[in-house]
């Protein structure tokens, strides 16, 4: 089987619900002679040699420090480790903090016990997280590659495989509903509390589904368990073995792995003084061990959770997924196959896009490197990964945000703002000339670019520009504006944009909101005729997250009579009033 394309998907899927289906993948070899590797492996390097914005890259670090105080009341991580690259260059591979800092947690005075300062351990660029929930990217890349040759089948029923799994209304439940959570399991059970495995297992075979599945998304981590059960099931192999044959031998991920060594223990980040009630059990400080108290009852290996690595080796996974699914002369999937992996499977579930395995377009972790495209995934413990295939770039951000204890922190504000830096790290250059108007990346603001009062009175006026937008959709907007009184009342102006090779695209609105693709688009609006018309783009921004903002370039007002405005004239340019925009080379 050589996977499904995205022309494949359009021309033989069947809307069912909002989502995709198929006809089940063919079994057997494929057809097709199997793809070699290619494309870049990793060094360090320059940010000019990743093509990256040194400058933000250094703001990124910065920022990232920031979260070790006080975020807002304590520290967000004990330290972290951040790696950020494009193309195959690693250009920020930088630790903070302490992988090792306290040794308990006094629920009293809300306060972390320190170890003595000698036993304390600063981050390292090697050191090694339990990757919590990013785990779950690892077991979706076995079922991927189960796919692919055969051996499993996406719109099969879980029961199919597994027959227990069929019972308290689970019959039919597919292998896609597991991928993309949209099974109606609930978010989790404490399985911890059954005394066997055998148990455990029975309480996810006898657990009834919340919602029919395919009808609502809700991320769970026994969908990603029972994925780990059919994996099992039809290969015959644990799942910590599968992981080592078919991913990190391959890759040579040499510091990932289920169940770290005793002996790997100095140089992995520890995590929570684990007791309850804040915990489902009484472990005291869990350092070398998984974290997630269900994954720990199950032996350490689990689907959802139990995997431990280091940035290095993500940004490894990573590059091979961007790649196409080689690094070097290792394959461990078809391009096809990880082009599914980047295809959202939950149209009708919007703001809960999802890929096999990954998720998709999540401002609220990747910032504003969220496009259609960039996929990723977070970590309970404080990790997170990120790949942008627009822009080819990747982040990895490895914190220990439970340690000493889960409730210091809360949301994801350095996630996002390491994804703003970085997404702001890769240049726009201006469609001409040297430099192009900036809209900026501020939250909860708003700002104006205006041209100076134009006499439009002779009519057939038309605005003529480049523009490059990217915001988080609906709640962050970029409107053209004009105002025949002096700027007493203002009306939108609808315009057309049109990419390279694309067809136009009209806003009768006058605005746009969203992803325009990362590339410039041309812009043409009639103007309505008036002896002093003023023009003005306005970007609003909420109070949550942005994306990469919005250029402006060569903007140009013809009339019936010829030219009245070309910015490419210096007097014109110099009576453009710049309020919150600014002129970037990049």
């Amino acid at each position: 089987m050589s996977g499904l394309t995205r022309r494949q998907l359009g021309a033989g899927a069947v809307a069912l619900g909002g989502a995709l289906t198929f006809v089940p993948f063919p079994a057997g070899p494929a057809a097709a002679a199997e793809p070699r590797g290619g494309g870049p492996t990793l060094r360090h390097g320059s940010p000019e040699r990743a093509g990256l914005l040194g400058g933000h890259l250094r703001q990124l670090v910065t920022d990232a420090r920031a979260f070790l105080g006080p975020s807002p009341r304590h520290p967000w991580y004990a330290g972290a480790v951040l790696l950020a690259g494009r193309g195959g260059t690693v250009a920020l591979h930088e630790p903070i903090g302490m992988a090792v800092r306290y040794r308990a947690y006094d629920e009293k005075s809300d306060a972390g016990v320190e170890f003595p300062p000698e036993q304390q351990i600063p981050m390292a660029a090697d050191t090694v997280f339990d990757l919590a929930s990013v785990s779950k990217l690892f077991t979706s890349l076995l079922a991927v590659q189960q796919i692919e040759r055969g051996a499993l089948r996406l719109e099969a029923t879980v029961a199919s495989y597994v027959p227990e799994f069929g019972a308290a209304g689970k019959q039919d439940v597919t292998i896609r509903h597991l991928l993309t959570h949209t099974s109606g399991f609930r978010a989790w059970i404490p399985l911890y509390n059954a005394p066997t495995r055998e148990e455990k297992l029975r309480l996810v075979y006898d657990e009834a589904p919340l919602n029919p599945p395919g009808t609502a998304y809700l991320y769970s981590d026994l969908n990603m368990i029972s994925l780990q059960l059919v994996l099992e099931r039809i290969t015959g192999r644990p799942l910590d073995a599968l992981l080592h044959e078919e991913i990190t031998g391959p890759l040579g991920l040499t510091r990932t792995r289920y169940n770290p060594p005793a002996s790997w223990r100095p140089k992995i980040a520890a995590t929570e003084d684990a007791r309850r009630p804040w915990s489902g059990l009484d472990r005291g400080l869990v350092w070398g061990e998984v974290h997630d108290e269900n994954a720990f009852a199950l032996g350490g290996v689990a689907g959802h959770a139990g995997v431990f690595s280091c940035a290095w080796d993500l940004a490894v996974l990573a590059r091979t997924l961007l790649n196409g699914g080689s690094y070097g002369r290792a394959r461990i999937l078809r391009p096809s196959s990880v082009e599914l992996m980047f295809t959202d499977f939950n149209t009708a579930f919007p703001g809960d896009e999802h890929g096999l395995g990954f998720e998709l377009y999540q401002h609220w972790y990747m910032g504003a490197m969220a496009t259609p495209r960039t996929a990723g995934h977070t970590g309970f413990t404080g990790t997170s990964l990120v790949l942008d295939p627009t822009t080819d770039s990747f982040l990895i951000v490895l914190g220990n945000s439970v340690h000493p204890v889960r409730s210091w922190r809360s949301g994801s504000a350095p996630r996002v703002a390491a994804g703003n830096n970085l997404a702001r790290a890769v240049p726009v250059r201006p469609r001409q000339g040297r430099t192009a108007w900036f809209s900026g990346m501020a939250s909860a603001a708003s700002a104006t670019l205006a041209l100076p009062p134009l006499d439009t009175s002779a009519g057939a006026a038309r605005l003529t520009c480049a523009l490059w937008w990217d915001t988080e959709p609906q709640a962050d907007v970029v409107a053209l504006e004009a105002s025949p009184d002096g700027g007493a009342t203002w009306q939108p102006v609808p315009f057309v944009t049109a990419a390279a090779g694309e067809r136009p695209q009209e806003h009768p609105a006058g605005t746009v909101t969203g992803w325009s693709g990362r590339v410039w688009h041309r812009l043409t609006a009639a103007l309505p005729p008036a002896r002093s018309l003023i023009l003005r783009w306005r970007s609003t921004t909420d109070r949550l997250y942005v994306g990469r903002g919005a250029y402006v370039d060569g903007l140009r007002v013809e009339t019936a009579t010829g030219p009245v405005f070309d910015e490419r004239r210096p007097a014109d340019a110099a009576r453009i009033e710049a309020k919150g925009w600014s002129a970037s080379a990049d």
